[in-house]
């Protein structure tokens, strides 16, 4: 089968008009925008970084640059995955970006799940506020106290009394859970006794971040920052009771749910992981272009020319590997794909790491700096390595597909 990895025309028209607000509207507001978060209350939007945010999801708006993430049904634009990739990696050069486009995470793998997922009345109360940008949401799955990279693990309670389900445990890197407009969370939570397969054991149910029994009990830190207002939580659930029409497919499912959500969410987070790195090389090689040292530009210092050729043909390789992860996941077997998203889960980000590193070793002490966003896009990214599953595991499935090859038992 032919492999099309381009855009069509009319979409390509779009991209080109994504790129120019990001590159000309959005980034130089980021820190304007990321320096009142020290004015007044960490957890609450400053006047400022309202009017910034809500002014340019306006201008996106108008001019139809909206939920390019669904690629099926209303309010979409009928993208292939192929073509959403190349959105994502424009939106992915700027942290602002993709909340601008509404394609922010976690709430378009959240939306796609009440798209796919929800009944008729979850769709009206929380997907339809979703879609125009008017609240935001969180996914609970990790767990502090077991390990959480093999989801069968999760512990957290939901029995059922009733017409009701009550929850108890805890969760954390609950990301967008800080943020004040967070109104809904998807939570993973334990339906099942052992006597059932280890993947019926689990289910997603729908809670309402103002139910009584949530309890904040604190933000979590990446090297030592908490991504206020937006924020990674933890949270503790004592008795906390929702109606049995919350649970989402019906107890059992919560894999076949998660599987749904992450597959999506992965080729996302890689090619906005691209973007960062091409933003990087960016800033990297003009760096060393308009620098001297030892009577020379830096570039032509020590082995840069050999870094930076280095850092396009890993970013070319990268990119590549990610629109065939998604070229695979355009022809609907979700089983086949697997593997290609395990891969580029693996080799985005360590790629944008090196890449951004290189960029801050270009700029010396001005690189892990506050003034230039090098430090930041490098803490982002290295979490991203942990982020719907550490490296260890996407390369343990990678090598099991390999395996079955030349196997007929089960690795």
């Amino acid at each position: 089968m032919e492999m099309n990895l381009g855009m069509r025309p009319e979409m390509r028209a779009r991209l080109e008009r994504v790129a120019a607000m990001v590159r000309d509207e959005i980034a130089p507001l980021e820190a304007e925008f990321h320096a009142e978060v020290e004015k007044g209350d960490r957890w609450q939007f400053t006047p400022r970084q309202a009017d910034i945010l809500d002014g340019l999801k306006a201008r996106a708006k108008a001019d139809g640059l909206w939920n390019f993430w669904l690629t099926e049904g209303e309010a979409g634009f009928g993208l292939s995955t192929v073509e959403y990739a190349y959105f994502a990696e424009e939106m992915g050069k700027s942290p602002l970006a993709p909340e601008v486009f509404n394609c922010n995470a976690p709430d378009t793998g959240n939306m796609e799940v009440f798209h796919r997922y929800g009944t008729v009345a979850m769709k009206e109360r929380w997907l339809k506020p979703l879609l125009t940008g008017e609240i935001r949401s969180a996914y609970l799955m990790t767990e502090p106290d077991v390990a959480s990279s093999d989801a069968t693990n999760i512990t957290m309670s939901c029995r059922r009394e009733g017409a009701e389900y009550v929850l108890d445990g805890e969760k954390w890197w609950a990301t967008g859970a800080g943020d004040p407009r967070c109104a809904v969370y998807i939570v993973m939570v334990r339906t099942g006794g052992d006597n059932l397969p280890k993947h019926q054991r689990h289910s997603m149910i729908v809670v309402p971040a103002d139910s009584p029994g949530i309890e904040k009990l604190r933000a979590m830190e990446v090297y030592g920052h908490d991504d206020a207002p937006h924020g990674h939580m933890h949270i503790r659930f004592t008795g906390v009771r929702v109606p049995v029409e919350n649970m989402l497919l019906g107890e059992g499912r919560g894999f076949e749910i998660a599987q749904g959500r992450l597959g999506p969410g992965r080729i996302h987070h890689c090619m906005r992981a691209i973007g960062l790195a091409e933003a990087a090389l960016e800033m990297l090689c003009k760096r060393s272009l308009s620098r001297e040292a030892f009577g020379k530009p830096l570039a032509q210092l020590g082995a840069n020319y050999d870094i930076i050729a280095e850092a396009r043909m890993e970013i070319e390789q990268a990119r590549l590997l990610c629109l065939k992860a998604a070229w695979m996941m355009d022809r609907g077997d979700a089983r086949a794909a697997a593997p290609w998203i395990h891969q580029i889960k693996v080799v985005a980000p360590r790629v944008a790491l090196r890449v951004i590193d290189e960029a801050v070793q270009m700029f010396g002490a001005q690189g892990i700096s506050q003034d230039v966003p090098l430090a930041a896009m490098w803490h982002h990214v290295r979490t991203l390595r942990l982020a719907d599953g550490p490296d260890a595991v996407h390369r343990r499935q990678v090598a099991r597909a390999e395996l079955r090859r030349h196997t007929q038992e089960r690795i």
